[in-house]
């Protein structure tokens, strides 16, 4: 397909233009004009796009591209290098982030909520990116977080009484632990995101409310998968995931 068509087929899929974001969604870096082969990964840092150049990429997508509110516009050092790699093979760059996050089906929180079991009822939070549901049975906090561990393949941080049941969960993947009050106040027993914050802390001692941070990289792993599992089959593209692990 061409290069333009990917771009504004993930732009109505995603629902781009609805979203105020931290940083531009869609095409970040432009290459060659046809996409025959699609590499995704979490961030666009130098292993993924070096792998995915060697694997013959012309497009690489990722949840956390380039162009941040408040970085230093210029482009040198780090940046410089990444894009470079891009220009000098002419592979294009596209980037989703809050948009990746929100979508009800490919999204970060709706596969988050699929891969843990979740049956999610409901959403809340800034552009309704944050998910409210509950376990198909109840469990102990300390069950639950060791199956979370076991899904993600990385233990989770929690803070709560792991003898209590719980079944009523909220989640928002990444750096979402500002919402862990607003997941209370839905009646949330437990709350997942990626990061956790001091204050985190103080406010699951007080509330009685469960606490997981089961990591930033590890939460949102799901969507950009899913994405480019999703464009393979609809438009008969070659994709692969290339992930470069991280422990936050």
């Amino acid at each position: 397909m061409l290069l333009n068509e990917l771009r504004d087929y993930n732009a109505s899929l995603l629902q781009t233009s609805l979203f105020k974001d931290y940083c531009p969604n869609g095409l970040q870096v432009e290459g060659r004009a046809e996409v025959r082969r699609i590499a995704t990964g979490v961030t666009a840092s130098q292993q993924v796009l070096d792998t995915a150049i060697a694997w013959g990429a012309d497009a690489i997508l990722v949840h956390h591209g380039y162009f941040w509110r408040n970085e230093d516009a210029a482009i040198t050092g780090i940046k410089k290098r990444r894009i470079a790699q891009l220009l000098r093979n002419d592979v294009s760059l596209l980037a989703y982030h809050l948009p990746l996050d929100a979508h009800p089906e490919l999204g970060n929180n709706a596969q988050l909520g699929k891969l843990l079991g979740l049956v999610e009822q409901g959403r809340f939070g800034e552009q309704n990116i944050a998910c409210i549901g509950e376990l198909t049975s109840s469990q102990t906090l300390a069950q639950f977080a060791a199956w979370i561990g076991g899904r993600l393949q990385r233990p989770p941080l929690v803070l709560g009484d792991n003898a209590k049941n719980i079944r009523k969960v909220a989640w928002c993947s990444g750096g979402a632990q500002a919402y862990f009050e607003a997941a209370i106040a839905q009646g949330a027993e437990a709350f997942i995101s990626g990061e956790i914050s001091e204050q985190s802390f103080h406010l699951a001692q007080e509330s009685g409310a469960a606490f997981i941070a089961a990591g930033h990289h590890a939460t949102e792993r799901l969507g950009i998968q899913a994405l480019g599992v999703h464009l393979c089959e609809r438009f008969g593209l070659e994709h692969r995931f290339f992930d470069q692990g991280n422990p936050v």
